[in-house]
């Protein structure tokens, strides 16, 4: 199969790829470009379905810490003895009507341990809330610079299409001239395939960030464009640079899910001290239409159930939960000094990157000045537009690097990427 051929087959694949891309895009609502980040992370807070969950989930801890304030119910009864019987307990004249009000007593400070429970409980929520508040940050700020990356390259691509076209016509002007080989201008013709393929398959991809946005986003409308850049410029201060290990969302989110597991060992403990059941109620005698007072007082013996293995379970939940908080502790540190390096390492690759851009889109120029006048060959223009092209990728890499450590920093640090 010749290059030429295979330059077609990506054409074909490629422009399939954006044709199904564009009509996934297009279903449904009418497309709507996508706000200013800091907008877009403030209107997601309340549609995106990450945060619904997590902000249910407090809601649902709100509710269980209320409820582990409630007291036991007090129970009613009543009952008719000595009724329907026989010789003097015939009929209902010698009956007996007792009315009586039972209250079981909590002891052991079970509900003070409940109550603290549902308490540590509400905190784990709440901590695990501005853990995926942080994490959705994330996510968002790195499907947005994505997007825009995909936005790049198809800018790349197109301009790449218009350099091939414009080298297709000059060879061939030089193919007529006779100053070149017909080989150049298949060379040449080949090199402008393969470049309407590359450009497709661009919008194929953009297409599929800009779909990955929406949905991460919530928004009923599918976004088509951005109204701000991410990938420009540098947005780390110095005085951002600063990490609490102890204090990240991940490590917080642990402790409290530890203390609420250690809260949760103290109930199962404390269950196993039986309650006390207190009764006072009235008896109506029928025979002499008499009352008279009853009290009672019921204790349960714990012979065989002690509660011992709902305190074993508690107590190897408890374990986990250190283990994994000692897991995030450790977890923290390494991508702290990890998100610190690659902030530094980032800004680097962004510095060289630019530069090489430049030095190649010098290059490039100067040899196409050649070309056309005749001083250079074909293969070192296409290898020119080539390094070009690469170079301009390299940049759009190094700038997406860069702001995933932006993000991934801020989000060690609790904050949300927008709120810079």
């Amino acid at each position: 199969m010749t290059f030429i051929m295979r330059g077609r087959l990506r054409y074909a694949a490629a422009s399939a790829a954006a044709i199904l891309g564009a009509l996934a895009a297009g279903r449904g609502a009418a497309a709507d470009p996508a706000p200013p980040f800091k907008d877009l992370l403030a209107r997601a807070q309340a549609n995106a379905p990450r945060l619904a969950e997590a902000a249910a989930s407090v809601r649902q801890a709100e509710g269980l810490a209320r409820q582990a304030a409630a007291r036991p119910n007090p129970t009613a009864d009543i009952g008719v003895e000595n009724f329907s019987g026989s010789g003097v307990y015939s009929g209902s004249n010698n009956a007996e009507t007792t009315f009586s009000l039972s209250q079981p007593l909590e002891l052991g400070g079970k509900r003070g341990a409940r109550m603290a429970a549902g308490r540590a409980d509400l905190d784990a929520a709440r901590a695990r809330l501005v853990q995926s508040q942080a994490d959705y940050a994330f996510a968002l700020a790195d499907a947005y610079a994505q997007a825009e990356a995909a936005e790049r390259r198809v800018s790349l691509a197109q301009e790449a299409v218009t350099l091939s076209d414009e080298t297709v016509r000059a060879s061939r002007a030089l193919v007529d001239a006779g100053k070149e080989a017909e080989l150049r201008s298949l060379q040449a013709q080949a090199a402008l395939t393969a470049a309407r393929a590359s450009l497709d398959e661009a919008r194929a991809e953009r297409a599929g960030a800009f779909s990955r946005l929406t949905a991460l986003a919530g928004s009923a409308a599918p976004f088509t464009s951005l109204t701000e850049s991410l990938l420009s410029g540098s947005k780390v201060k110095s005085q951002q640079r600063d990490i609490d290990v102890l204090a990240t969302p991940a490590v917080l989110a642990a402790q409290a899910e530890r203390e609420a597991a250690a809260r949760r060992v103290r109930i199962e403990k404390i269950r196993a001290v039986p309650d006390v059941t207190v009764s006072a109620g009235v008896r109506r005698f029928s025979g002499d239409d008499s009352t008279a007072l009853v009290a009672g007082l019921s204790i349960p013996i714990p012979v065989f159930d002690q509660n011992r293995g709902n305190i074993t379970a508690a107590q190897g939940e408890l374990q986990a939960a250190e283990a994994r908080l000692n897991a995030a502790r450790f977890d923290a540190e390494a991508d702290t000094r990890t998100a610190l390096f690659q902030i530094d390492a980032a800004q680097t690759r962004v510095s060289a990157a630019t530069e090489g851009e430049t030095t190649a889109a010098e290059a490039y120029r100067l040899t196409r000045i050649a070309y056309e006048a005749g001083k250079s060959p074909l293969v070192e223009l296409i290898n020119a537009r080539r390094s070009l092209a690469e170079a301009r990728a390299q940049t759009i890499e190094a700038q997406l690097a860069r702001l995933r450590a932006e993000a991934g920093l801020a989000r060690l640090q609790g904050r949300l990427f927008g709120d810079r």
